[in-house]
């Protein structure tokens, strides 16, 4: 069995709205892992931007390589386990900071979900787990950056747009 690219203790305890939106998907929270290759990993990537013909070896090496850089990639992932399926994805870098009394900086990228499950939610799902791994991370703020088209989607989670630059938002914490 591989591993996960992190601990998967990390993405429980959840309460509140986050643990509800978990319970309603159906679907399993968990790390990314070397074997979600085999299950559809890039092709769900696939679906939000170009991945390129990228193969296993290529996948396992920048995967060991993320695992490697501890602390700072965090990819999760939706599992449907009944259908052994990928229903999304999202991921959190986090960047170490001489700033802040040598903080960390979150980012949000990469957040998907499979044509085939969406209308569920589960895009608030990602986005709220990401920015709650951030604060139970104790980063000082999150970022990412939108097209014009998702900047709403964003702010009704809680993402503002920094002055000036109205595709960055963040939440301070």
């Amino acid at each position: 069995m591989d591993g996960h690219l992190f601990d998967p203790a990390m993405l429980t305890g959840w309460s509140g709205y986050l643990k509800s939106l978990i319970e309603a998907s159906g679907l399993k929270l968990r790390p990314l892992k070397k074997s979600d290759f085999e299950i559809g990993y890039l092709e769900l990537l696939g679906q939000l931007t170009s991945v390129g013909d990228l193969s296993k070896d290529s996948f396992d090496e920048r995967f060991e390589s993320m695992r490697n850089a501890k602390g700072c990639y965090f990819i999760m992932v939706l599992e449907d386990e009944e259908n052994n399926r990928l229903a999304g994805s999202s991921t959190l870098f986090i960047e170490y900071k001489f700033i802040h009394e040598a903080g960390l900086r979150a980012r949000l990228e990469d957040v998907v979900v499979d044509e085939g499950y969406r209308g569920r939610q589960l895009g608030k799902l990602l986005v709220s787990a990401v920015t709650e791994l951030a604060k139970k991370l104790d980063c000082y703020k999150i970022s990412l950056d939108c097209s014009d088209l998702v900047i709403n989607f964003y702010k009704s989670l809680g993402y503002v747009a920094e002055p000036g630059r109205a595709n960055m938002l963040v939440i301070r914490f």
